[in-house]
This record gives structure tokens, sequence and C-alpha cells, in this order.
């Protein structure tokens, strides 16, 4: 009994994402590889970013209707507002388990884009510098990441890393505007202080988790965040270019005609609480 239970159950599921799957199909269709726009050399950046916008939104709609998998990397020393996946401090339960096990839990299922706001890279980067790791769990991170991050590509998943530079200048000025302006200062936590005092050993770090970890199949992408527009704008771009999507379009919608009113009297506006017009 229980297991025809579960076989109705199953078979509910999959006749549910057929459904779901041909509801969205009719709203798009393929029209080949788009091909990469070259933007003219006075470009404005809002146009630009409502364009790559409309390119991720396609991209999104084939990735989920092909079932495709896709986990891309954020890291750099820049503090960063990108918070989709942004795990905490680990728990005491979670320490005492494999270093790459709570990670495991985020990364894409079919059809589903996960952006990690930093990663299993803090222990290259701000646990190695902070001490907050020992030397044997380091180096068993460089020895281990690369098997493990080359295992989540031979089981179908798009890696894709980014590493945002930003040269010495640069960082300072941003730290001081940070200090000094009171609507910025909230993005500067105690740990970025904290390595702005220890600029080199992050450094040192840095350049040792790429020479362990930037491989052939699961290679680093540098984007020179020293401008952040045009960085965003590159970093966007390039990650348009790493999934093979086709150029999703939409459709012409007929809409249906709308339920005729049968004399149906709606509450009076005296009842509902709005919102203040203050603009």
């Amino acid at each position: 009994m229980l297991k025809n239970r579960k076989s109705a159950t199953a078979d509910k599921s999959v006749r549910r994402d057929a459904k779901e799957t041909a509801a969205v199909e009719q709203y798009w269709h393929a029209a080949g590889r788009p091909k990469s726009r070259k933007p003219p050399k006075d470009y404005k950046y809002v146009d630009e970013l409502a364009h790559l916008q409309f390119e991720l939104i396609k991209l999104q709609e084939w990735v989920r209707l092909h079932g495709l998998k896709v986990a891309v990397i954020f890291e750099g020393r820049d503090p960063r507002v990108w918070r989709v996946v942004a795990l905490g401090t680990p728990t005491s339960r979670e320490r005492s388990q494999w270093y790459f096990q709570r990670y495991v839990a985020e990364l894409p299922a079919r059809g589903e884009i996960v952006l990690f706001d930093r990663s299993w890279y803090n222990r290259a980067g701000v646990e190695r510098v902070m001490e907050f790791c020992n030397e044997d769990e380091y180096q068993e991170f460089l020895r281990s990441c690369p098997v493990f991050e080359e295992m989540l590509v031979r089981s179908g998943i798009y890696l894709i890393k980014y590493w945002f530079s930003v040269n010495d200048e640069e960082q300072e000025r941003r730290f001081q505007e940070r200090i000094q302006n009171p609507i910025k200062r909230w993005k500067l936590s105690p740990m970025d202080v904290e390595s702005r005092k220890r600029w080199v050993d992050y450094s040192r770090a840095k350049d040792l988790m790429f020479e362990h970890t930037d491989r052939k199949k699961t290679p680093w992408h540098v984007v020179n965040a020293d401008d952040k527009k045009r960085a965003r704008l590159n970093c966007i771009r390039h990650l348009l270019d790493q999934i093979p999507y086709q150029d999703m379009r939409p459709v012409q919608i007929e809409l249906p005609p709308r339920q005729p009113d049968t004399g149906y009297k709606r509450p009076k506006k005296s009842t509902q609480r709005f919102v203040p017009q203050v603009y």
C-alpha cells in the first residue's frame, strides 16, 4: 500500500513538473545562440546594464527549462553585497564536520543558479590570515579543494569563479570614504578593519590560493574592479559567455477576457489601512 502511495506521489510530481515546463515554454521560443553585442564607444552605463540584465533573464529561463546546474563564486577583498548564499560563522557542530559539508547543501539542483558571496575559499583567505584554522586544516584545503571542484564539474555543475581585483590605491580610497561617509560606514566590519592591518598577509594568501586552485577545468577569472560600474558590466558579459544558452524571446500573448461583473460589491476603502501618501 505504501509503495503504491509513493508511486502515485512521484507520478503527480512528474506531471506537475511537465505542466509547469509546458506553461513556461509557451511564452518563450529559442532563436539560436545570441550574438555578442559590442557596445559603442560612447555607451551609457544604464543602457548596457539593462541590455545585460535582459540577457540574464534569457539565461535564467534556459537554465530552468533545460535543468542545468550553475554555481558562481564571487571572491575579493572588497566587501560586497551580493548575498544569495553567504554562510555565517560555522557552529561548533559544523566545525567538527568535513570542511566542505555545509557548502554541499547549498549547491544548485537542476534548473538552479546559485551565487556564492564568499564560499569555501574562506579557508584560503580570512581563516588563514586570521588564524581561524590551523596549518594542517589549511594544507588539507589546498590539497582537497581542486579535487572537490572537479567532482562538481563532473557531476554536471557549471562552476564559475570570479576574483574581484582592486589596486592598493583604490582600496585605500574606498576604506577612507567609508570611514568618513556615515551612509557607507556600515559597510566596514571589524574584520574589514583588521584585514587592512594584514594587507601583505592577504596578498600572500591569495597568491597561494591561485597557485593551488587555478586549474584548467576550474579556472579563476579575475575582474578588474577599480571601476565598479565597468567591473559589473564586464562580469555579467563574461558570465553570459560561459553557458551556451539560446536566445529565449517572449512570444506574443493574447490576454483572455476578464471575468464579467455579476454585481459583487467590494468593501469600502474606509475599512482598509492605506499607506500614507508622503510622496
